[in-house]
């Protein structure tokens, strides 16, 4: 049976999937590892436990009797360079995009370049720190000079993995093009100052997601995709009309690829920003932090209502619960001015949970306040654009309470739970379909489940 292998590297879990030509999952392996830290002592990924399990997992894969690899590709996590010498040796370690950003050499960059307002809309970049992995290459050539100076090539994570079995340089548009500083979406190439900073020539050419790299042993190799780019593809292909996928996690992101209006500095400052598809196409996508919401509040209630911590995955969704809270919500006091700052503080974390007489009640009264922050985001990006589909995925997708009354919230856009085995996954697969797979795409690889409203 023909092949391709996935290697879909989180911050968290790594995972290794080989799909066939019809696209199902037909082996896999994962694994967690222990973080290391950097000369900080700031935890960061431990690249060569990394590098060699995936050449482990390459291995066992050349192994198995019942499949010819035929390709490989990558998807990760975005916003981490890996520093590399003429010899193709690592320099540093790989640098955590949560690490606290000096302050100082922040203020210093952006006094330099025109200020974090007219930058962050020139580079569709919110002002995130290390989170703009831009902003690491500077903080390297600055800190550590001499390090810098032995730098060669600068490369994103995928594109380092996919280095690991071509030998070849390249730089990947999906993973320059999400909130990095490095990109001019105006101009549509890269930022001035990294000419300026003698950083341009550490970056290699860059390379076409679609095509690909033939190693010694013939097989085709990907140069890698940014997972929030990849996860899009999937979506790209089955679908023509305008849409939005909200695909949620820890982070809940609104993407529109059909919205090509440039972002203001107000959008910008409401944590909106750009990706770029492999396409070189820019999709608009807006964040909120509402999975990492949704289990802060899930574990309060836990507590509060002395229950096991996942009792929501018992809760169904119930018109009556949500009517009479609509009824009752004028008496619940919330402090502040909710409208300003409804992305950065959601309104259950204000309540008082002894006005609640049950945990359900309760539970239900925290996916309205998500949902009310959850629907201010995505309009962010619905904004001007005739969308007639919202694609929901990830973790929210199976919560029905949530699907619900996002469906009651946009009465004239279809919305759907989507589900699809590893999207990231299946979108770095798909982006090299034509380079290993004889078969024509299929139209059938997402599961909808539409909700009424």
């Amino acid at each position: 049976m023909n092949v391709v292998a996935i290697f879909d590297i989180g911050k968290t879990n790594k995972k290794v999937f080989l799909f066939d030509e019809n696209y199902k999952i037909v082996w896999e392996k994962s694994v967690n590892f222990q973080e290391t830290v950097d000369e900080d002592g700031f935890p960061c990924e431990n690249i060569d436990l990394l590098t060699s399990w995936i050449q482990e997992r390459l291995s066992e894969i050349k192994g198995l009797t019942a499949y010819v690899l035929k390709a490989i590709n990558f998807s990760t996590y975005g916003a981490s360079f890996v520093y590399l010498d003429e010899n193709g040796k690592v320099l540093t370690p790989l640098y955590n995009y949560l690490k606290e950003y000096p302050e100082s050499l922040k203020k210093e960059f952006y006094d330099t370049y025109k200020g974090e307002e007219i930058f962050a809309v020139k580079t569709a970049s919110p002002v995130l720190g290390s989170l703009n992995s831009g902003m690491q290459i500077y903080r390297l050539k600055k800190e550590q000079p001499e390090v810098f100076e032995k730098v060669k090539y600068c490369l994103h994570l995928p594109q380092y993995l996919s280095f690991l079995l071509t030998g070849q340089f390249f730089t990947d548009i999906t993973s320059i093009g999400c909130h990095t500083n490095l990109w001019n979406f105006k101009k549509m190439k890269y930022h001035k100052w990294l000419k300026k900073e003698e950083i341009l020539p550490k970056l290699p050419p860059l390379h076409y997601g679609k095509d690909v790299i033939k190693n010694e042993e013939g097989l085709a190799v990907g140069i890698g995709l940014h997972d929030s780019s990849s996860a899009m593809i999937p979506y790209t292909i089955n679908f023509t009309e305008p849409f939005v996928l909200l695909s949620t996690g820890t982070w809940s992101i609104s993407m529109n690829p059909f919205n090509n209006k440039r972002l203001t500095f107000e959008e910008l400052d409401q944590d909106c920003l750009c990706y770029l598809q492999y396409t070189e196409k820019p999709v608009k996508a807006a964040r909120l932090f509402a999975g990492n919401e949704h289990e802060v509040q899930a574990k309060r209630l836990a507590e509060h209502f002395q229950v096991p911590f996942d009792t929501f995955k018992e809760v169904y969704y119930d018109k009556k619960i949500i009517s009479n809270l609509r009824a009752l919500n004028y008496n619940f006091a919330v402090s502040g001015d909710v409208e300003e700052d409804i992305l950065t503080n959601c309104p259950f974390s204000e309540r008082d949970l002894n006005q609640f007489k049950s945990y359900e009640v309760a539970y239900h009264q925290l996916i309205l306040d998500l949902i009310e922050q959850q629907v201010f985001s995505t309009n962010l990006v619905i904004h001007n654009s005739p969308v007639k589909k919202i694609f929901v995925d990830g973790g929210f997708s199976k919560n029905p309470i949530f699907m619900n009354l996002l469906a009651e919230a946009y009465p004239n856009i279809e919305v759907y739970a989507a589900s699809m085995a590893q999207a990231s996954a299946l979108g770095a697969a798909l982006a090299i379909h034509e380079n290993w797979n004889p078969n024509p795409l299929q139209n059938d690889l997402i599961d909808l489940k539409f909700y009424k409203h």
